[in-house]
Order: C-alpha cells, then sequence, then structure tokens
C-alpha cells in the first residue's frame, strides 16, 4: 500500500464520519473515469500498451490502495486455473469441473475472510472474487462451446464461443480489466476481445489533417451524465439512510406500527437499499463507456448505443409489474451468467427449463454471493416468486386481455396497477434477508409482517397444484377458442419491443430467441392436434346423432 495515499484517505474518512473502505472504493470508480480517457487514446495499432497499462491500473488499485497482496494470489490462482483447465482438459466435462472449482474456491474464501480474516466485513478480495468467477465460468464454457459443432449451438452460443485459446496476456487483461475489477460488470472474452483489436466497432478509422483519428466513437457525455446519474443516487442513499435501515425495522419502535404499516414500510426501505447499488454500478458503467466497452453498436438513427454492459435500469426496476421485469433489469450481467451458464446448462438437451432449473439456478446465485443464511432464504424464496410470476402471467392476466388475447382489455390497467404494488411489496419482503444477513434477524422481521409473502406464494403454488389450474385453462380456451399461446408470446414480443426500443425480444439475450420459436413451433404442433382431436370429437357426435 502506497503509505501517503492511505494515509490522505484516512484523514479524509475521519473528517466525513465514515469507514475508509467505502472512500476507497469511491475513490477508484472515480479515478477510472480519466484513466479510461487516457487508455482509449494509447495507440490503436499496439494494442499491447492497452493491455499493460490496464494491468498495471489493476495492480495499482489491489496493492497500492487496498492492500490486497493475498488478495492478488487469490485471483490469480483462480484465473490462472480456469485458462490451464481450459487448454490442456479436452473433456465435455470441462467447463462444469471450471465451474464447481470455481465456485468452491470462492465459497472457502467467503468462509476464510468472514470467519478467520474480516469478521468485521471490511473490504476484501471476495468482491473482485465473485467478478472473476463470472469471467472465469463463462470462459470455459466459451471455450467448450467453441470445439462443438455449430449445429449444436444457439444464437448466442455461436457468438461467443472460442474457437482457439486466447494468448495469456489477453486473458489476463480480460479478468483484470480495471472498470471493472472490483464490483463488475461481467462481461464474455468475446465482447473483450472485439474491444481489443477495435472490430466491435463499425465503423472504419478516420483521419484529421492526414493523421489517423482512433475508431472508437465519442462516450465522453455519456460517460458523464452515467457518473453524474450514479452521484445522485449515492448522495438520495447517504441521506435517507438514517430514516429507512434494517436497524429501524428491527427495533422495538417499528413494532409500535399496525401490521399494515409494517407491511408497506419494507417498499420505500428496499428502495433505499437499491440506491447504493445503482448508484455504485452506474459509476463503474460510465467508466466501461468511456473505455469504450459500452458501445453496443448504432440506433435506427445512427447514433452510437453505450448499453452493452448495462447493469442496472433503475426506471424499468421500479415500475416492473412482474417478476420477469424485476430479474431482467437488476444486476442484468450477472442475471445473464445466471442464464447463459446456469440456467440453460443444467436443462437437459432437448427439454424446457422448469422449476429444477430456475431452483439449480437461484441456489447457485445464493452459494456465489456469500455463506450468510439471509442470501439462501432470499433466493430460495426468490424461486417460488419467479413461478408464481409465471402462473399469474400464465392463467391470470390473460383475463385482462381481448379474447383473442392480441391486445389489452378494458380492465387491463386495474391489473398492472395491481401487478405493480404486488410484484414490489413481494420483493421488498424477500430482499430483507439479503441485506440483514442473519437468520435469527431475517426470520424476526418476517414475522413482524406476518410472513405475508410467504402465505401469498404458498397459496398460489396450492391452488395452481390442484385442478383449479385445469378450470382455469378450460375457461381460457372456452373464452379465446382461437387463440393459443402463439399470440400471447406474440404479443409479449411486441410490448417489450416497444417498451425497450431497441433491446432484445423479450428484453432477454438472444439464446432466448432460438428457444421462443422453438417453444412457438411445439405450440404449433400441440394446437394442431388440438384441432385435429376437436374433429374428430365433432365427427364421432355428428355420426351419432345421424344413426339415431
Amino acid at each position: 500500500m502506497i503509505a501517503a495515499l492511505d494515509k490522505a484517505l484516512q484523514g479524509t474518512a475521519d473528517q466525513l464520519g465514515m469507514d475508509v473502505d467505502p472512500l476507497k472504493l469511491m475513490v477508484t470508480l472515480f479515478a477510472s473515469y480519466p484513466l479510461c480517457g487516457l487508455m482509449k487514446r494509447l495507440p490503436d495499432d499496439r494494442p499491447v500498451l492497452k493491455k499493460l497499462f490496464c494491468l498495471s491500473v489493476s495492480a495499482f488499485y489491489l496493492l497500492g490502495v487496498f492492500d490486497l497482496g493475498e488478495g492478488v494470489r487469490t485471483l490469480l490462482v483462480c484465473s490462472m486455473g480456469a485458462y490451464a483447465a481450459a487448454k490442456y482438459v479436452r473433456s465435455p466435462w470441462m467447463p462444469w469441473a471450471v465451474f464447481v472449482v470455481s465456485m468452491l474456491h470462492l465459497m472457502a474464501n467467503h468462509l476464510y475472510h468472514a470467519w478467520y480474516v474480516n469478521p468485521d466485513g471490511k473490504m476484501d478480495i471476495t468482491g473482485a472474487h465473485m467478478v472473476l468467477v463470472m469471467k472465469t465460468t463463462a470462459f470455459a464454457w466459451n471455450v467448450a462451446d467453441g470445439r462443438r459443432p455449430e449445429r449444436e449451438l444457439s444464437a448466442l452460443q455461436r457468438d461467443r464461443a472460442l474457437r482457439a485459446l486466447p494468448p495469456v496476456l489477453d486473458y489476463l487483461t480480460y479478468v483484470f480489466f480495471f472498470p471493472s475489477l472490483l464490483i463488475g460488470p461481467s462481461f464474455d472474452f468475446a465482447e473483450f476481445a472485439r474491444w481489443l483489436d477495435l472490430s466491435m466497432f463499425d465503423e472504419p478509422a478516420r483521419t484529421r489533417g492526414g493523421k489517423p483519428r482512433r475508431r472508437i466513437p465519442r462516450s465522453g457525455r455519456v460517460a458523464t451524465l452515467k457518473a453524474a446519474e450514479g452521484v445522485l443516487y449515492v448522495a438520495l442513499w447517504v441521506a435517507l439512510t438514517p430514516t429507512f435501515s434494517a436497524e429501524a425495522v428491527l427495533g422495538d419502535g417499528f413494532m409500535t406500527h399496525n401490521v399494515v404499516y409494517r407491511i408497506f414500510f419494507l417498499w420505500p426501505l428496499n428502495i433505499v437499499y437499491r440506491l447504493k447499488y445503482y448508484g455504485a454500478w452506474s459509476l463503474a458503467e460510465g467508466a466501461c463507456i468511456l473505455s469504450g466497452l459500452g458501445y453496443n453498436g448504432r440506433d435506427d438513427k445512427g447514433r452510437a448505443r453505450w448499453d452493452r454492459v448495462r447493469n442496472i435500469d433503475p426506471v424499468r426496476f421500479e415500475t416492473g409489474q412482474n417478476t420477469f421485469t424485476l430479474l431482467e433489469k437488476w444486476n442484468m450481467n450477472t442475471n445473464k451468467w445466471l442464464k447463459s451458464y446456469v440456467y440453460l446448462r443444467v436443462t437437459p438437451a432437448g427439454r424446457k427449463p422448469g422449476f429444477r432449473s430456475t431452483m439449480a439456478t437461484f441456489c447457485a446465485s445464493a452459494f456465489w454471493h456469500g455463506i450468510h443464511p439471509g442470501y439462501y432464504l432470499t433466493f430460495v424464496t426468490g424461486a417460488f416468486m419467479q413461478t408464481c410470476g409465471k402462473y399469474s402471467r400464465r392463467y391470470i392476466r390473460p383475463f385482462f386481455l381481448t379474447p383473442d388475447l392480441s391486445g389489452p382489455g378494458p380492465y387491463k390497467r386495474y391489473f398492472d396497477f395491481v401487478s405493480w404494488v404486488a410484484v414490489q411489496l413481494g420483493i421488498a419482503y424477500t430482499v430483507q434477508p439479503f441485506v440483514i444477513l442473519g437468520f435469527y434477524d431475517s426470520m424476526r422481521l418476517w414475522a413482524r409482517v406476518w410472513f405475508y409473502g410467504h402465505v401469498v406464494l404458498f397459496s398460489m403454488m396450492i391452488v395452481f397444484s390442484t385442478g383449479v389450474r385445469k378450470t382455469i385453462e378450460g375457461r381460457l380456451r372456452e373464452r379465446s377458442k382461437t387463440a393459443s399461446k402463439l399470440d400471447q408470446i406474440k404479443y409479449e414480443a411486441e410490448q417489450s419491443r416497444m417498451r425497450a426500443g431497441h433491446s432484445p425480444a423479450l428484453g432477454i439475450p438472444d439464446t432466448d430467441l432460438d428457444e421462443l420459436r422453438e417453444g412457438v413451433e411445439e405450440d404449433m404442433r400441440e394446437l394442431r392436434k388440438d384441432i385435429e382431436t376437436l374433429r374428430a370429437r365433432s365427427r364421432r357426435t355428428q355420426s351419432k346423432i345421424a344413426s339415431a
């Protein structure tokens, strides 16, 4: 650690009345902006300079600012172990082995720092290790996909597959990319490689006065706005935390209010929890935008898009009316990693993901986050919440659409409002243990609000596991005899495109488009079978009437 820098930061932290580690994190986030601006201006024809610059800045952050020498060793063991496995192990089980070993290594790191090294929760290497595990496991799958025939891969897998192992310097620069080193966002190696060799940018090199200009489009204004957005969220979090905090709901004063107040208090409390993440992720994303990595092509009007590594959409999250939107717009790159490298990978070939895939994904997410019981309470409850959300979209929402499912019905706006309130209260209840962490305090808080989340979730699970579901399906078929699941999927896709602008259909990675087409084809086959069955019954009925 640089002694003078540490002394200056400690003095500033003491004056502000805060711990020094959050201040150090903010300093590295802000320092990444001028450093990214400098890195972007290194000669395009000498990428080795960018690699060495990137690694040097990461070393400065880890060693000079945070004094995490032992942590650097941990990151090197994890990253180089995955690289060696990808290089020397040709088995199709290689990515599974990398995933399991990386997760176990991460869990051991969580345990080691929580129990022995850092029981007070100060800044340690576990945050950077979590980001690294996303990168190394994705890298292992990308290498494995590169060894498979293209016909066996989805569109996203083909795009991210690595047909040749990259040089070790490129790989280290990828895993130690300083703008996303400590808190993310994560991304795949193929995206990083296209940024490094400039193939990501769809415009030729320009010249000014006979001298070549960089190919990376200007992003200073967009990055500055993103940084300002992050500062605003952090300021709001600092201002509101004294009023809305976990200590407030666990204190005796909270029980002086009635249960309705206690339930609805969790809503703004949950918003304040999120402000910290909104701020940190926005600042990290802004640095990635300034480096050029956030570039995501151009829109229909020719304007550059900078949402490649976007990690959060606060407006869409706070106005989300279903669990799908909430999960999609929160920690987006981690969710993409879980979806692409857990959810879809644990699903057997030729089958659709189900509840077991969902539960495995949520458990993997909890395991990835750490050892605290609160993580597991939140993610297991979240799995049930997502399943109940599917029930709502499949069996309740269609009653508020037009009979042919092609548009909203007259009462759709009321359904949307009730859904918004329900899902926001549901997520506010579900995530409390994630912040509280301890099992006893988490259960104590849930008891203070009468376990309303679990009561609703388990009631829905029971109802839709009985004959009620078949009754509802019959009512839906009778209400819309010509409609099929395809109509609803088309409607959902169109509405999603209208809301999200240029986001992928349904707001999910491209790999899901292939699954969507397969699902549509399967639904069409089922529909044809149903039609043939109805026709056969009609012919039998007519023959009976004629014979009578």
